[in-house]
């Protein structure tokens, strides 16, 4: 038996997110579909996390277990070619035989992209939030550095089916602007549900003037997911690296 690690990129536009649903496509069934295609059996692949619906991936990382001959170099061809255009898989690695890419993960980078214009661009619509009114920039890169170090992030969580703690613990998290693009990058130990679109959200409320400065702090500290902004669309948000 060997363990494979795989790095997959993905458009989540037409997917109900990664994790297998009995009603509807997602990103898992794509794959232990072409998985099973290229290896002859079945075979269980473990996600680094759930995305969720319509979020998208340049470096989502999964294992899965196999007894399959199919020489390492030659897995992120061979499963591409067996999966829709919208998906493909980056690199293949064999790993020790306990590494399990969910518990093992270090770190994670997410990145969510405002798109700053008022009119459509029917190519970059699928992928970034369009706003289109003035954002105070430097007040959002100044209030986003609330949110390094270990906190309890409640404020941010979105209604779970499952119960679980939350506190995590961001590295660093900043506002950059790129052209037409104002991006969110936020790297941390762990992220709860829906929390860089709630955190994003509320960046955007402060940067409209909606929240006076020094809201981030105030909102972090409530423990209350009502005190903060909005949760933005999920087609702004991209699983930029994970790091073990």
């Amino acid at each position: 038996m060997r363990n494979i690690k795989l790095t997959i990129a993905y458009d989540g536009t037409n997917y109900k997110g990664w994790q297998l649903q009995k009603n509807g496509r997602t990103l898992q069934g794509e794959l232990e579909k072409a998985i099973e295609r290229a290896f002859g059996k079945k075979c269980r692949l473990y996600g680094s996390g759930r995305t969720d619906s319509g979020v998208h991936a340049k470096g989502q990382i999964a294992h899965f277990k196999t007894a399959g001959k199919l020489p390492v170099k030659k897995i992120p061809i061979v499963l591409t070619s067996l999966l829709p255009q919208d998906i493909q898989v980056v690199r293949a690695e064999e790993v020790p035989f306990d590494f399990h890419s969910q518990f093992d993960a270090k770190t994670k980078h997410y990145e969510y992209r405002i798109f700053c214009r008022k009119t459509r661009d029917p190519f970059i619509e699928r992928y970034a939030y369009r706003w289109a009114y003035k954002l105070n920039l430097s007040l959002m890169k100044k209030e986003i550095a609330a949110l390094i170090g270990e906190h309890d992030f409640k404020s941010f969580q979105a209604a779970d089916k499952s119960a679980r703690g939350s506190v995590r613990k961001i590295y660093s998290a900043r506002v950059t602007k790129r052209k037409q693009f104002i991006i969110i990058d936020i790297v941390g130990n762990g992220f709860l549900y829906n929390m860089v679109r709630n955190i994003t959200g509320t960046l955007i409320e402060i940067g409209r003037g909606y929240f006076p400065p020094g809201s981030m702090k105030k909102i972090l500290k409530m423990k209350d997911r009502t005190t903060a902004g909005p949760t933005v669309p999920a087609k702004g948000l991209f699983l930029v690296e994970v790091k073990y």
